[in-house]
């Protein structure tokens, strides 16, 4: 009696499935990368489709559980940046603490609940509120478990100064704060919950949040591109900040706004400053570099629009800016920043060199163009035809600049490192 043939072709099906999934989990950056850049794609395609709608009669509004301004709001502010943060901070905080990696099993937890619970929450948006909002719920659950997961690590490393650890954990902290707020606008339709959600999100989350990895991160990059470079990171800058950032959302949940500016006239000084001391001019012998320079300087001009607006505000009762300011830092500083750091780390961690083509560069210049754009339909508001034109050209030069973007970065997620390293 002859005995069967082995299966060698399910065999190898399943080994080529087994090494596709080792090499896309195999480092943490690489999935919440992976999800950070769809998110940049498909919700400002289905925004885009509903400005249409709300500026032409080409179809109608896209119709949403609850107003899809603010569903726009949330997944910009929470939704979109959250992957690229918590890949990135899987990645360092074992480095920057000279600590152990953090293994698979622990990264890929939240993974699952913060993308199944987005996926759930943007679907239900068009037809069902309850599972918008366990949607939510599971949202939550994979940041709050990321937190976690950095928290042990924070806990366990032997470093002494944990100074950038602790101000960024506790940033992601006001970030699940900002979430668990919304939610509970949703629940309880109080406006108070939702305005706790855009302020803490903007103010306590990714402001402070990105200018502290900036201010860990910037100098360094710099002094190996620089010649002769001095590296300006003093402490006192980091928390004057952060008392900024905090005296502007007291200023701002009581409701006092034409007195902003007494908190961010003192932010935009210290982030002008650090462009200035980090040398914005000089990086641009390196493309790579100078785009993290271009961003960062995005963070002075959204906190001086915002002190503008403000002491507009108290001179003569005028709201004129709109959201000018705050397009200047989501997408100037915030969006910019996210694609001028996740490029760097996206090259630097599959091996391959770290230079930014002329097709990187040129759709960082879109992207550049896009928030331009975007704040300058804000400021053109006596003519409601150009401000919703440039609208759209705003989120036309995003789709198209960050579409490129996935193409040309998002398959390196998927594949091995060129160098043959693992990770």
């Amino acid at each position: 009696m002859t005995s069967p043939l082995p299966p060698h072709k399910n065999t190898d099906q399943n080994s080529t499935q087994s090494s596709f999934w080792h090499t896309f989990s195999c480092a943490p950056h690489r999935l919440f990368f992976f999800s950070g850049a769809i998110q940049l794609i498909v919700p400002l395609l289905l925004w885009s489709i509903e400005l249409i709608g709300r500026y032409t009669h080409i179809w109608s509004p896209i119709n949403t559980i609850i107003p899809s301004t603010w569903a726009h709001g949330f997944i910009m502010i929470y939704g979109l940046f959250v992957f690229f943060i918590m890949g990135f901070l899987f990645t360092v905080f074992p480095r920057w603490m000279n600590t152990a990696s953090i293994e698979k099993e622990q990264y890929i937890a939240p993974f699952i609940w913060l993308n199944l619970g987005l996926l759930i929450f943007e679907f239900s948006l068009f037809f069902n509120a309850s599972s918008m909002l366990s949607g939510l719920g599971m949202f939550l659950f994979g940041w709050l478990n990321g937190i976690a997961i950095l928290y042990k690590t924070l806990k366990n490393a032997p470093a002494k100064n944990k100074r950038y650890e602790t101000i960024i954990l506790s940033a992601l902290s006001f970030g699940a704060l900002g979430v668990a707020c919304y939610g509970w606008w949703i629940v309880s339709d109080n406006w108070l919950f939702m305005q706790l959600a855009i302020t803490f999100g903007i103010w306590l989350y990714l402001v402070p949040l990105l200018f502290t990895v900036s201010h860990r991160m910037l100098p360094f990059f710099s002094s190996n591109i620089i010649e002769h470079y001095t590296l300006f990171q003093p402490a006192s800058t980091l928390w004057i900040f952060l008392v900024g950032c905090i005296a502007h959302v007291t200023l701002s949940i009581n409701n006092q706004n034409q007195w902003l500016f007494l908190a961010d006239i003192p932010l935009a000084a210290v982030a002008l400053l650090h462009t200035i001391r980090w040398q914005i001019q000089r990086s641009f012998k390196d493309r790579l570099l100078a785009v993290l320079h271009m961003a960062f300087f995005w963070l002075f001009i959204g906190l001086s629009l915002f002190s503008i607006q403000s002491l507009v505000l108290q001179i003569s009762g005028e709201h004129i800016l709109g959201r000018s300011p705050l397009h200047a830092l989501s997408i100037g500083f915030f969006a910019s920043m996210l694609i001028a750091m996740a490029s760097r780390v996206t090259m630097g961690h599959s091996g391959r060199m770290l230079v930014l083509d002329k097709m990187s560069w040129g759709l960082f210049i879109g992207l550049q163009l896009a928030a331009v754009t975007r704040v300058l339909s804000d400021l053109l508001f006596d003519s409601l035809l150009i401000s919703n034109n440039l609208n759209l050209i705003a989120a036309g030069l995003w789709l198209i600049s960050l579409s490129i973007w996935f193409v040309k970065y998002a398959p390196i997620y998927l594949s091995r490192r060129v160098d043959g390293r693992e990770g």
